[in-house]
C-alpha cells in the first residue's frame, strides 16, 4: 500500500525547496543537495499519480456509451502498468543511506595464498580502476605497497564522484580466485583470496576528531610502492589513540600527506560508527546482501572456466574477462536489486 500522506509531504517539501532556491534564501548548497536527492523520488511519485489519474478517467469513461469502446481498449493497458509503477515508487521511497551519494575509499589486501594472493589483489585494483574510469569517476591511489613480483601488499585508493559509495559498497568482503599461477609448473589450480573494504568518504559534518586524540609522526618516504626515493621526512603517520587506528601517506608533499591521512582516518572512524549502528540493527533484522561482514566470502573468480560467482545472490556470469576489465554493472545491479527486494519484503512483513 502506497502511503498517500507521505507522498503529499514529499511533494510539499520539494516545492518548498524549489521556491527557496528560486528566491535565493537559506543555505543554497544544502538546499541544492536535498533537492537533487528528492528529485528522482518526486519524478516517480508524479509518474505514479498520473497513471492512477489516467486509470480513474478511463473507468469514468466506461459510463459514457460514446467513449466506452475507447475506455475498454485503454483500461487494460493502463492497469497492466500499475504494478511496475507501484514497485518503482516503493523502491524510491525506501530509506536512503546518507553515504550513498558520496565518494568512497577502497582498501585491498591479500589474504591466504602468498604471492598469488598479492598478484590477485593487484588484479582487483586494476578492475576497480577501470570500472571507475568507465563511470567517469576520479581514481587516486593514496597508499601503495608492492611485492617484488609486482603484486600488492596493501593499497588504499580514493574513488571520487557522485553516488560512488552506492555502487561500490557491496564490494566489501573476501574475494576468492581460482587459477593456475604463472609460477606453477605442474598446471595445478590454486585457490587464494584478497580482502576488499569499501568505506564511505567522511565529510567534516560526519565526523569530528579531537586534536588531543591523535598523534602525528613524520618519517622518511620512499614514495608510492618504492618507485622513487624521497630523502626528506615527508611521509606522515597518524595514530588515533582511542581506537589504535594507524594511517600513513607517502606522497612527496608533507602538507598533502597530512590531508590525505586525515581523510582516510575520518573515513575509518566514520565507517566504525556505521558498523556499530549496523550491528545494533542486525540484532533485530538480518539482510542477506550488504551485511558489511568483511570476513564473509562474497565472490569467486574462476579463471579456467571463465566464470564469476557472487555467493550472496547465487549469481554466476561467464564473462570473467569483461569483469576483470571493469565491466561490473551487471553484478552490482543484481546486488542492488536483491538488497532493495529484501528491504521491501522486510517493510511489508
Amino acid at each position: 500500500m502506497i502511503p498517500q500522506d507521505r507522498l503529499h509531504q514529499i511533494l510539499q517539501r520539494f516545492e518548498f525547496l524549489e521556491a527557496s532556491m528560486a528566491q535565493g534564501t537559506g543555505d543554497i548548497v544544502a538546499l541544492g543537495r536535498e533537492y537533487a536527492e528528492l528529485k528522482p523520488v518526486v519524478e516517480q511519485i508524479r509518474a505514479y499519480q498520473t497513471l492512477v489519474e489516467d486509470i480513474s478517467e478511463a473507468e469514468a469513461m466506461m459510463a459514457d456509451p460514446e467513449m466506452k469502446a475507447l475506455a475498454e481498449e485503454e483500461l487494460p493497458e493502463l492497469k497492466a502498468k500499475l504494478p511496475a509503477a507501484e514497485e518503482a515508487l516503493q523502491i524510491a521511497l525506501l530509506p536512503k543511506d546518507a553515504a550513498d551519494t558520496g565518494s568512497a575509499i577502497v582498501e585491498i589486501r591479500p589474504g591466504t595464498g602468498g604471492d598469488e594472493a598479492s598478484l590477485f589483489a593487484g588484479d582487483l585494483l586494476r578492475m576497480y580502476q577501470k570500472f571507475a574510469e568507465a563511470k567517469g569517476w576520479g581514481f587516486e591511489i593514496i597508499e601503495l605497497a608492492e611485492t617484488e613480483l609486482g603484486g600488492i601488499k596493501e593499497v588504499v585508493a580514493n574513488i571520487k564522484g557522485d553516488g560512488v559509495f552506492a555502487r561500490m559498497k557491496f564490494e566489501s568482503g573476501v574475494h576468492r580466485v581460482q587459477r593456475v599461477p604463472e609460477t606453477e609448473s605442474g598446471g595445478r589450480i590454486h585457490t587464494s583470496a584478497a580482502t576488499v573494504a569499501v568505506l564511505p568518504e567522511a565529510q567534516d559534518v560526519d565526523i569530528e576528531i579531537n586534536a588531543n586524540d591523535i598523534r602525528i609522526d613524520t618519517m622518511r618516504s620512499s614514495g608510492a610502492g618504492g618507485q622513487h626515493v624521497n630523502t626528506t621526512d615527508s611521509a606522515v603517520r597518524i595514530t588515533h589513540i582511542p581506537t589504535g587506528i594507524v594511517v600513513t601517506s607517502s606522497e612527496k608533499s608533507q602538507h598533502r600527506n597530512r590531508e590525505i591521512a586525515m581523510n582516510v582516518l575520518k573515513a575509518r572512524l566514520y565507517d566504525a560508527e556505521r558498523q556499530k549502528l549496523h550491528d545494533e540493527r542486525s540484532s533485530e533484522r538480518k539482510l542477506q546482501v550488504g551485511s558489511g561482514d568483511r570476513s564473509e566470502r562474497i565472490r569467486t573468480y574462476n579463471f579456467p572456466q571463465g566464470r564469476m560467482t557472487d555467493h550472496r545472490i547465487n549469481l554466476t556470469l561467464y564473462k570473467l574477462d569483461q569483469i576483470m576489465n571493469g565491466d561490473l554493472d551487471e553484478v552490482i545491479d543484481a546486488l542492488i536489486s536483491d538488497y532493495q527486494s529484501s528491504l521491501l519484503a522486510e517493510m511489508e512483513g
